[in-house]
């Protein structure tokens, strides 16, 4: 069977100012000059939405937005909706990223609610599950993110684009790593809890890792089985950085 196209997201977080989207330039230039094997996606600050989805017209650059509320609209002061990152361009949202349910307490619940509410806007989310350091340590790692999924992923994702993405939180940032059968152990406990929660009709969506993703490390990890794509953070800002963990897929 062939295998489904590899979905490579940079997240850049709280990181962009419109002098950033020299770095997209670069980036467009180089895929359209070797065509990419893989789908390429950027998800900057809220900011920045319009402005790069402008940059990246015509081009294989998909563009998404980091988070977003649950709700349509309503008195959520500095809240973004789906509805709103769809219109400013964008054609995916992150949600349940580890900063978010640990910096903001957003529960599993939430985690669902704001899927939801991407799919009913249009936009294809990348949901978002991992354990810590402790609970690694305490070997409940597959247990954490196998509840995760079940409690996460709603039923209306399917038949839509979307993704999930395995970040175990102790990578984030740290430039540690998972080693690759600790990766491919999870990422098939993610699948198989993806089938138990949603059925076969989940079984094509690609389940990202995100975790250090780095031009030295991203063949190898790119390569374990389940792994069908990566979520890049700081690797992401810079084209030259980006361009070989996209390459190696």
């Amino acid at each position: 069977m062939k295998q489904p196209v590899k979905l490579i997201a940079g997240n850049w977080k709280m990181n962009g100012l419109g002098a950033s989207l020299e770095e997209v330039a670069a980036l467009r230039r180089s895929l359209d000059e070797q065509t990419a094997a893989c789908r390429v996606a950027l998800c900057p600050p809220a900011t920045l939405v319009e402005r790069m989805t402008a940059a990246a017209r015509g081009s294989a650059i998909e563009v998404g937005g980091q988070d977003c509320r649950a709700e349509t609209h309503g008195a959520f002061t500095g809240g973004v909706s789906a509805e709103m990152l769809k219109d400013a361009g964008a054609g995916l949202v992150i949600v349940g990223h580890s900063e978010r349910r640990q910096e903001f307490g957003e529960t599993d619940q939430l985690v669902s609610a704001k899927a939801e509410s991407g799919v009913r806007a249009g936009l294809a989310p990348i949901v978002c599950v991992g354990e810590t350091l402790e609970q690694r340590e305490a070997g409940r790692a597959v247990e954490i993110v196998r509840a995760q999924i079940m409690n996460s992923l709603p039923q209306a994702v399917l038949g839509s684009d979307f993704a999930v993405a395995y970040e175990p939180v102790w990578a984030i940032g740290t430039g540690l790593t998972p080693t690759l059968e600790q990766i491919e152990e999870v990422h098939r406990a993610v699948r198989a809890a993806m089938i138990e929660r949603l059925g076969l009709g989940s079984a094509a969506a690609p389940i990202l890792y995100g975790g250090s993703v780095k031009p030295d490390n991203a063949r190898d990890i790119l390569a374990v089985p389940e792994v069908g794509g990566a979520l890049v953070g700081g690797a992401s800002l810079k084209a030259v950085d980006f361009l070989p963990i996209i390459r190696a897929a």
